[in-house]
């Protein structure tokens, strides 16, 4: 099997019921070091791309743009914008192609980093989305199953979870909390962490 528009959508569609009931989770989370929104801006993301899935093109690269457009349509957030900055980076990466192999995936990911890190003005190791992102991609380096890359991402973004939970904010408006950051699970990825979930839903 290989990564197709129809999968594609299967999942996203899965993404974004999750986030329905992860919303108040993340709301009360993000309250905590910012402006208390990521619930909200996960759930309008996905709904608003849930909206354009009937509409997607066969072309991966396409859907991916659309899909990008879509949650940036729904959401001003920075996090929304990272989002959408991944979509795009893997959109360029598959436009014109109706299939793409598991395996490129991880490559895809490193991209969708590269381009997230470009666009924050942030570095790993700074307890944010980018370091649950970037253990994810180390735990899926050279597969092609993509249950066993989904299990593997998540175990390692838990993992991340834990080893980052005593570190302090280091950007964005969290690091204006510092100390009292310390203790307490980066917002951004534990929503990542529910992307991952809600893919396996």
């Amino acid at each position: 099997m290989t990564l197709t528009v129809p999968v594609l959508s299967a999942g996203l569609a899965r993404i974004a019921a999750h986030m329905e009931g992860a919303a108040d989770e993340l709301n009360a989370l993000d309250g905590q070091l910012g402006d208390g929104d990521l619930g909200v801006t996960m759930v309008r993301g996905g709904r608003e791309i849930v909206k354009t899935l009937p509409s997607l093109p066969a072309d991966v690269g396409m859907a991916l743009m659309a899909c990008a457009q879509a949650f940036t349509r729904a959401s001003g957030s920075s996090y929304g914008t990272l989002l959408a900055t991944a979509l795009l980076s893997a959109a360029k990466a598959t436009k014109g192609r109706t299939e793409v192999p598991w395996a490129e995936v991880p490559a895809l990911l490193a991209g969708a980093l590269a381009a997230m890190m470009a666009r924050g003005k942030a570095s790993l190791e700074e307890k944010t989305v980018l370091d649950a992102l970037n253990a994810a991609i180390k735990a899926v380096e050279g597969q092609d199953d993509p249950a066993k890359m989904l299990a593997d991402a998540t175990a390692a973004v838990d993992a991340t979870l834990e080893r980052m939970r005593s570190m302090p904010a280091k950007v964005g408006r969290a690091r204006i909390f510092a100390d009292r950051s310390v203790g307490l699970d980066d917002p951004g990825q534990v929503a990542f962490r529910e992307i991952l979930r809600g893919l396996k839903a």
